[in-house]
């Protein structure tokens, strides 16, 4: 079968059926395919040309964790295709692994002082608008949205994610076509956002959440710009959460002149990576780690899957930890000493010695 006829079935016959999101991370995952390979056969693919496909994405400086996404859709799609006959087998294909030790890091939770220096910054990336901007950062921060879903939250009770404020709480409700699990959801939100979202005038509550007008012509903007505005944002405010290597064009400089001879080359250098969206929501899940169980806070993330969750747990500080467990057992602060000395039970222990000798005096007495 060729690669064209191939991809045609695939989309028409599989991606329709799924989330939009899924449908572009797949087409996404097939574009590189078509760009690096340029297969005319699906049976092109082989274990052997996704190793090398795997390497020259690397060598372009993207991200393993971007490329194990791509293999991720690729793999799906091949299954598929063994699926309804069009291939004997799927190949192996060898996702990048973390050696031991070793985390994916893409960026980290910006503090509460990084927050506020982003709020400031506001004007600096956004001199015509900032108000709308201040008040997504704040509507990310308090809510652990991710920033295609507040951007796409609204306040119309027919729209696919929406604030549903009639019932005892206020919460999140999503239909299934505006989340990859295809159901409908009512999902909780934090008390503090809640109020947040309440101080907004009844006349108002209509439309989107987040109004975010482009300056040119007026159209909303989507959530791949706002990331990139994000971004600036943290990049004006100076919030550093990683470094990460990139390909640039440098300018080529003449060794004997030392002036720049005209032409450029691709050099990979480490540049700093600034907060985004994703950190915000990092921060918000950090927050609310040590105030509710792992269950809980999986719903407030609305992750798939517990493990995702629980990574957040591992980055609490081991001191609010242990404060946590303190204050879970009933003291109100650590003991000066060995617990077995502290002069609270010191005194509780003398006690309960007196009581036993006085009963073994009795029994003895007894006998």
């Amino acid at each position: 079968m060729t690669w064209k006829d191939f991809r045609e079935r695939y989309e028409e016959e599989k991606l329709a059926t799924l989330a939009d999101k899924t449908f572009l991370s797949a087409t996404s995952a097939l574009n590189h395919i078509e760009r690096v390979l340029n297969p005319d056969r699906l049976s092109k693919l082989t274990a052997a040309t996704m190793s090398q496909f795997q390497a020259k994405l690397r060598a372009e400086g993207m991200k393993d964790t971007t490329i194990a996404c791509h293999l991720r859709a690729i793999k799906s799609a091949l299954s598929w295709a063994a699926s309804v006959g069009l291939i004997p087998k799927v190949p192996r294909i060898e996702r990048p692994k973390r050696t031991k030790g070793e985390r994916f890091m893409r960026g980290r939770p910006v503090t509460t002082e990084e927050y506020e220096r982003m709020l400031q910054a506001v004007p600096k990336a956004r001199p015509n608008d900032p108000e709308p901007w201040k008040r997504l950062l704040t509507g990310l921060w308090l809510s652990g949205l991710r920033l295609g879903e507040a951007v796409s939250l609204s306040w119309d009770q027919d729209a696919a994610f929406c604030v549903q404020l009639a019932g005892r709480r206020p919460v999140f409700r999503i239909y299934s076509e505006a989340q990859k699990s295809n159901r409908d959801q009512l999902l909780p939100m934090t008390p503090d956002f809640a109020c947040w979202l309440l101080e907004t005038p009844e006349a108002d509550r209509v439309g989107p959440v987040f109004r975010l007008p482009g300056l040119v012509d007026g159209i909303p903007v989507q959530a791949a710009r706002a990331g990139e505005i994000i971004r600036r944002i943290g990049a004006k405010a100076g919030v550093v959460v990683d470094r990460e290597a990139r390909w640039v064009n440098e300018k080529v400089i003449d060794s004997k002149t030392g002036k720049p001879t005209g032409e450029r080359r691709r050099v990979l250098k480490e540049v700093p990576k600034y907060a985004s969206a994703h950190d915000l929501r990092r921060a918000f899940a950090n927050r609310w780690a040590p105030r509710v169980k792992p269950v809980v806070l999986q719903k407030l993330m609305r992750h798939a899957d517990i493990q995702t969750t629980l990574k957040h747990y591992v980055d609490l500080d081991v001191d609010d930890m242990a404060e946590e467990l303190w204050t879970s057992w009933g003291q109100g602060s650590v003991p000066a000493g060995p617990c077995g000395n502290t002069s609270g039970n010191t005194a509780t222990n003398q006690e309960d010695s007196q009581k036993r000798a006085l009963r073994n005096s009795l029994s003895r007495k007894a006998l």
